[in-house]
């Protein structure tokens, strides 16, 4: 029941309300006071506005929380009985985020006190609901509202990119407005970093966001803070890679690729300067800065770190219109090793196509750049693109034709494109066969083995004396 809800389907047999001079009906009757009496009031202040009869218990103790997307089978009634919608009837669940206003205020109290499983009827009235201004012409004005409701599955907010389930959020208390820290902000936090249930961090920290590996926390906690707001606590599942990744943390005992859960309270944070509000010069002084704290993390194997600081001098410098041509110059060979730098990491990363895009980028601005040209080639061998690989290895060999590492490269090119032919071939060949069974399977009825298998059949039926030469022979 969103509340800007579209038009919904009114089952065959219900009635329409009734208008005008027709004869209303009561909104509440005996069966809705008793159920009343039994109910559980979900009001925040107790006013009775929401009430709830579990009709079914859930099989998990777990609720959903803000911002969970949540799956549900319900139907809607009025006090009469009267059914006015139903995602059974349409046979299509309902889904939406809790919380999130995307439905009516019943529903956001009532679903979030479900378990998996469960199924339970809330009686909403009217300024829970739809009000004074009903939702017509299935819901008159200021009415009482009965849904029963199945909660079947519901599931965290999934903060990565691209949407990869590496870092799942679930808000148990919401934050204050709208505002969230950015990258480089300045935030203040309470953490607590839990392995398998057991407990290795508790502290509250000062750490600049993209940057909270040098105080131990994580990536996926990083990009988590980006979301929340000021005083939101909520708790962020992280998958290895946004975790502690292959290598682990020994000194919180962490192992390599394990799965982590961070209870997180954002308690205060201070923005870091946006583009807009630096001039030319401190661009230009920053983006020097981060490129030396990209480099210090590359050193050190943490490539997401490193990505973070590069793409802040893309950010900041690759539409900088400079008065100066000396500041001009500078602008563009910073965010040129830039696109370089995070096309290196990529690689490190084994996220190939993403490395090829860095890279076209780069030869948007420097179209015969070495490293450039290299790099898309070991890229484009990794994801078997043969022919341009070897093309983009050519092209490095023209504009440097001592460069020792693409003659080598071309090599490896000839001898993977002709391993990737010999491997075709014999896929092509033995698809061949198969279908040149098949065919002849369909030709003669029966198959080889088949007809082998009547032979020994028909040799069952001769007599004895006729089977013993065969079997000395």
């Amino acid at each position: 029941m969103v509340q800007e809800r579209q038009q919904s389907t009114v089952p065959a047999g219900c009635c329409k309300m009734t208008t005008g001079q027709e004869q209303k009906r009561p909104e509440k009757d005996g069966r809705i006071a008793e159920l009343e009496a039994g109910a559980e009031d979900l009001t925040p202040n107790l006013d009775r506005g929401v009430l709830k009869i579990v009709k079914k218990a859930g099989t998990d103790g777990e609720t959903p929380m803000i911002g969970d997307k949540v799956f549900v089978h319900y139907t809607g009634t009025l006090p009469d009985g009267r059914k006015f919608d139903s995602s059974k009837d349409r046979n299509e669940q309902f889904v939406f985020d809790l919380g999130k206003g995307q439905v009516l205020k019943a529903w956001d109290l009532g679903v979030g006190s479900m378990k998996k499983g469960e199924i339970c009827q809330l009686i909403c009235k009217p300024n829970y609901a739809y009000g004074a201004a009903g939702s017509p012409p299935e819901v008159p004005s200021n009415a009482t509202l009965l849904f029963e409701i199945e909660l079947i599955d519901f599931k965290g907010e999934d903060l990565t990119d691209c949407e990869d389930g590496g870092i799942i959020r679930r808000i148990k208390k919401k934050g204050q407005g709208y505002s969230t820290p950015n990258e480089g902000a300045t935030v203040e936090v309470y953490v607590e970093g839990r392995c398998n249930g057991a407990l290795f961090d508790r502290r509250e920290v000062r750490i600049v966001v993209g940057e909270g590996e040098d105080q131990d926390i994580p990536i996926g906690v990083d990009r988590g803070l980006e979301k929340m707001q000021k005083g939101e606590h909520c708790i962020l599942h992280l998958k290895p890679k946004y975790g502690f990744g292959d290598l682990g943390k020994p000194g919180f005992n962490i192992p390599p690729k394990a799965e982590l859960d961070y209870e997180v309270l954002l308690k205060n944070f201070e923005k870091a300067k946006e583009s807009w509000q630096m001039d030319t010069r401190e661009k230009l002084e920053q983006a020097a800065i981060v490129k030396e704290k990209g480099t210090s993390y590359f050193k050190h194997g943490k490539y997401k770190q490193a990505q973070i600081q590069y793409r802040k001098i893309v950010v900041w410098l690759h539409q900088e219109h400079c008065r100066r041509e000396e500041d001009s110059q500078s602008a563009k060979a910073l965010v040129l090793a830039a696109h370089l730098n995070v096309a290196m990491c990529y690689l490190k990363l084994n996220e190939y196509p993403k490395a090829v895009e860095s890279c076209d980028k780069a030869l948007e601005i420097d179209r015969v750049n070495e490293k450039a040209l290299y790099r898309r080639g070991e890229a484009r061998l990794c994801i078997n693109e043969f022919d341009l690989a070897k093309a983009d290895f050519q092209r490095v060999l023209q504009v440097n034709p001592e460069n020792k590492a693409a003659k080598a490269q071309l090599i490896v090119c000839q001898k993977r494109m002709k391993e990737h032919h010999e491997k075709n071939k014999k896929i092509y060949a033995n698809m061949f066969q198969k279908f040149a069974d098949r065919d002849l399977k369909g030709r003669n009825g029966k198959s080889s083995r088949e007809k082998e298998s009547v032979i020994f059949k028909e040799e069952e039926k001769d007599s004895p004396e006729e089977k013993k030469p065969r079997e000395a022979a």
